[in-house]
């Protein structure tokens, strides 16, 4: 009997790992599927109220029925949470529970359905040092099953061949670029819509900022309710706090600060000029607000990160370790 080679007997077990990791995969998303058809809550449109952080308080399914404004064009969402002892599982096919796509907009693509998969864990841990954002991994996502995705791939680039009047691309930057554009601090925002969200190349609807549609401005209780999670599993908040000093309801403030002075003088790596908060750069901690360096902070014990007014919008960094279940890649 002749040899079989070695490269193809690796190829033979990669295969059949590949494969029973996808049938695993497609037996979750049929069971999900299952379970929706049974329990499915419809929040079309709807407030969200609870403040628990633990996303096992979630667990159920989903569905909302929402319109693409602009094309005239009716979706339907769907979620899926589903809890253990130590995870949640949040499955949806990130179709928001709003209509979208309004007459502020100019999306560069069509909207899309697009599987989402996550796992948060229900005891995340602050961890030793700061996780940054990256264009690799969806920083968070919230409980209408939509994605945020806060940084830009735009940047400071004036000898590139798509650069606009001031020098910049909106696209092809990555975040080791200087001069790295916030999408909400442009002119045209990106081509956001009213909820401070845009669309990605494959059709995946995603926020840079506060959504306007899962929290309303008449809190109660402690403050705007949990709207979602971040990928490392700390919860997300709404705009506003209970100031216990005061006895009133206020929208909470980011640490952040514009830079004083001039970025310097203008040339092929420096747009020069006075900070504007066009760009990551010109923003600072300085620690005057209520939240941390990544846009949180502890209240009663649980750490969180909250919706401001303000750059960095949503977060600015992770406190926890990141799922892997949020690299892009996967999603």
């Amino acid at each position: 009997m002749k040899a079989i080679p070695y490269i193809l007997i690796v190829a033979l077990i990669l295969i059949g790992c590949e494969t029973s990791l996808f049938n695993r995969r497609d037996d979750l998303i049929k069971t999900m599927a299952k379970n929706t058809s049974i329990t499915s809550t419809d929040i079309s449109h709807q407030i969200f109220t609870k403040s628990s952080f633990d996303c096992t308080d979630y667990d159920g399914s989903y569905n909302s029925n929402v319109k693409d404004l602009k094309n005239s064009k009716d979706f339907s969402g769907n979620l899926t949470v589903i809890a253990d002892k130590t995870a949640c599982s949040l499955t949806s096919n990130n179709i928001p529970n709003h209509d979208f796509n309004d007459e502020t907009a100019h999306f560069a693509t069509n909207v899309a359905e697009r599987h989402k998969s996550f796992s948060i864990p229900r005891h995340p841990q602050l961890a030793a040092r700061n996780s940054g954002l990256t264009h690799h991994a969806w920083d968070a996502v919230l409980l209408n099953g939509v994605v945020v995705d806060l940084l830009s791939a735009g940047c400071y680039k004036p000898n590139s061949w798509r650069a606009d009047s001031e020098g910049n691309i909106q696209a092809g930057c990555s975040e080791d670029d200087n001069w790295l554009l916030v999408p909400l601090e442009t002119t045209h925002k990106f081509g956001a819509d009213q909820h401070n969200a845009h669309v990605q190349p494959d059709g995946s609807y995603h926020y840079h900022g506060n959504p306007k549609a899962m929290f309303d401005n008449s809190p109660s209780g402690k403050g705007s309710p949990v709207i979602g999670f971040a990928a490392d599993g700390f919860p997300i908040y709404g705009e506003y706090i209970l100031d216990s000093n005061t006895g009133q309801f206020r929208k909470v403030l980011s640490g952040y600060a514009l830079k004083k002075g001039s970025r310097g003088t203008k040339s092929d790596s420096n747009p020069g000029g006075t900070y504007t908060g066009l760009y990551e750069q010109d923003w600072e901690w300085t620690g005057s607000g209520d939240l941390d360096e990544c846009n949180g902070m502890s209240r009663d014990g649980q750490y969180g990160y909250y919706v401001t007014s303000s750059y960095p919008y949503i977060l600015a960094c992770h406190k926890g370790i990141p799922d892997p279940s949020f690299s892009k890649r996967r999603n």
